[in-house]
């Protein structure tokens, strides 16, 4: 019990710098629109960390593009009018999930059609081989190669 209580806190210190990320000031009045905020800045890339959401990001310039995406939004747009502001500013990079399109579908489709391959090869493979009778007992050996793998045998154990 004392063990999972220690893992527990540590779990959660682990995880306070992420929570406190956002800067108070940075903070919409509108509930609404501030829920709206973190929802998009959890899918944008900080360009500086480059593996966090710019919501859990303390880098400058995730800050910067958290008050952008406030401004944005304060201003009227939609979160899709957001994210293809920044998409256009930034790149597709921006993006934590990139959007399934055509100079995109590579990185989608790559991952499954190597697994695929690797399945095929492998089907192909293990069919080869039970073809060829890889899979089948050595034949016995004849008594003249029972004579020399004696005297070999006998050999070694003498120079031991």
């Amino acid at each position: 019990m004392r063990r999972m209580m220690v893992a527990f806190v540590a779990l959660m210190l682990l995880a306070l710098p992420a929570a406190h990320a956002v800067q108070p000031d940075e903070i919409m009045s509108d509930p609404v629109k501030e829920s709206r905020a973190r929802d998009l800045s959890r899918e944008l890339r900080c360009m500086v960390c480059q593996n966090q959401s710019i919501d859990d990001s303390d880098a400058p310039l995730a800050r910067d593009l958290r008050l952008l995406v406030r401004e944005r939004i304060a201003a009227g747009d939609s979160n899709s009018q957001v994210l293809d502001f920044l998409v256009a500013r930034y790149g597709e990079f921006v993006l934590l999930k990139p959007r399934f399109e055509r100079q995109n579908m590579l990185l989608w489709l790559l991952a499954p059609l190597l697994l695929l391959g690797g399945g095929l090869a492998l089907w192909l493979q293990i069919r080869r081989r039970s073809r060829n009778g890889a899979d089948l007992p050595a034949p016995p050996l004849t008594p003249d190669e029972e004579t020399r793998l004696a005297a070999l045998m006998v050999d070694e154990a003498k120079s031991r």
